[in-house]
């Protein structure tokens, strides 16, 4: 799994000397190649990904505090990026939003390395608490912002919970992703889940 657009290489942060995208990449690149042959999250020591990506450990400690956040910067790089908004109204963003937790959920499915590594995760609460607060949090975030803003341009009531709000809209895509693994994910399912909330939650026409 090519990891050349990880987000370890993106504009952060500095944590020491300068970033280099190529030693970044190796790292990361090291830690899936470990999964991929099978070994545990328990198993993959700071020392053991050193070793397996050729350099040192001081040089993964200074881009990553830990092991937790070093695995939160694997799984975002194997994952889909996040969405670039369009901003061209609620419905719009709220598709792309959608959009995105479909091709996750895609992607999971089609990646054997993607489902162990989730379902270890939730066994390791450091590495799950990581990232909850890095990864999942920031979304969450987008996707009340998004509401949050349609409220105020008239684009939805405001006499609806924004929290419950995004919880609703989120919810059919995480069900068929992991509860219903069976079911389908079709293209059109992100413009079926808005479209449909979207009928009962505008404001009433004076």
């Amino acid at each position: 799994m090519s990891l050349a657009n990880s987000p370890a290489s993106q504009e952060g942060p500095a944590r020491g000397r300068p970033r280099s995208e190529a030693v970044e990449r190796s790292i990361l690149e090291g830690v899936m190649r470990l999964l991929e042959e099978g070994v545990p999250l328990s198993e993959l020591s700071i020392e053991r990904v050193a070793r397996t990506a050729g350099v040192g450990k001081a040089t993964i400690y200074r881009r990553w505090s830990g092991k937790e956040e070093l695995f939160v910067d694997v799984l975002r790089a194997a994952e889909p990026q996040d969405p670039e908004l369009p901003g061209t109204s609620m419905r719009d963003d709220l598709v792309v939003l959608l959009e995105s937790l479909r091709q996750r959920g895609l992607a999971t499915r089609s990646s054997a390395i993607l489902h162990n590594v989730y379902a270890q995760m939730k066994s390791s609460p450091k590495i799950w608490a990581a990232y909850h607060a890095m990864v999942i949090d920031p979304r969450r975030r987008m996707g009340t912002e998004v509401l949050r803003r349609g409220q105020l341009n008239g684009e939805l009531r405001d006499d609806v919970d924004i929290d419950l709000l995004n919880d609703l809209f989120v919810g059919p895509l995480l069900v068929r992703s992991i509860m219903r693994p069976d079911s389908e994910l079709p293209e059109n399912l992100a413009e079926q889940v808005v479209d449909r909330l979207l009928e009962g939650l505008r404001p009433a026409k004076s």
